[in-house]
């Protein structure tokens, strides 16, 4: 299984490589939102929406309100800063789901949930990547950032994981596999602040802001997983699962770090 994922892995990174490097921006940010969507294809499984006709409504709700996000705070960086503010301040009633009432099922909620998750993730992705400055290095960053915290947890949490995060949620991912991400995350930020030029002190924080909230992303679609008793949100990428497995840390982290560029003046 292992070299099946790390297969899987560089075939992603191969790809993305592609759309973000090589693609002109508008179709970039246009591929972007087709990964956003292939999520909410699957998050309306989890949310209880098991029909073609449900799955359809909701990926097209979710479409919809990206696009109105955009017609919002695409081009107003007020409106944008505020916007990412109140994206943020909802994952705290998140966060209390996954701690307080873990096994409570509400199918509404979980609509409302999924659409909150990922319309905001791709707002934020779109709009760094189309900084005339460090528009496509900023959203790589992201990516590599969201995801050497994963292999850092995958890995910790493999070889020396103890003590269980979340038993109920995800019973595989441990306090150990936590302090692995954060290492991992640690690692990339070093890098990330050197590369772009800002205070470390400043820039650090941030990373380990959002390494933690990309916890917390993982952990409610882990919890959705959990209440329709499935391991994975789809079987699109072998041994990894569905693209919703791949992306839920970046719906909690990306909006944070998004924010967090714009009070260190890197969007404009």
């Amino acid at each position: 299984m292992l070299g099946q994922r790390i297969l899987t892995a560089m075939g992603l990174v191969a790809v993305l490589a592609i759309v973000l490097l090589l693609l002109p921006p508008a179709y970039a940010v246009v591929a972007l939102a087709v990964m956003i969507l292939a999520g909410a294809w699957e998050w309306a499984v989890l949310a209880g929406l098991e029909s073609a006709a449900a799955r359809i409504a909701f990926t097209g709700a979710c479409a919809v309100l990206m696009s109105a996000l955009w017609w919002f705070a695409g081009s107003d960086l007020d409106r944008f800063v505020s916007l990412l503010i109140v994206t943020m301040l909802g994952w705290i009633p998140l966060f209390g789901w996954i701690v307080l009432a873990p096994r409570h099922k509400h199918r509404g909620f979980a609509v409302i949930a999924g659409l909150w998750a990922l319309a905001p993730t791709w707002m934020a992705l779109a709009r760094l990547y189309l900084q005339t400055e460090h528009g496509r290095e900023l959203v790589v960053f992201v990516l590599v950032l969201a995801w050497a915290a994963d292999i850092g947890a995958y890995f910790a949490g493999r070889y020396f994981g103890r003590l269980r995060l979340a038993p109920w949620v995800s019973p595989n991912k441990t306090w150990e596999g936590v302090l692995g991400g954060l290492f991992a995350g640690l690692l990339v930020a070093f890098a990330g602040s050197a590369w772009f030029g800002l205070p470390r002190p400043a820039f650090l924080s941030l990373c380990i802001a959002a390494v933690l909230v990309s916890v917390v992303g993982d952990l409610v679609e882990s919890m959705f997983k959990r209440q329709r008793g499935v391991k994975d949100s789809g079987d699109l990428l072998p041994g990894h699962g569905g693209v919703l497995d791949r992306i839920d840390s970046l719906t909690s982290s990306v909006p944070l770090l998004a924010l967090g560029f714009c009070w260190l003046g890197l969007v404009a």
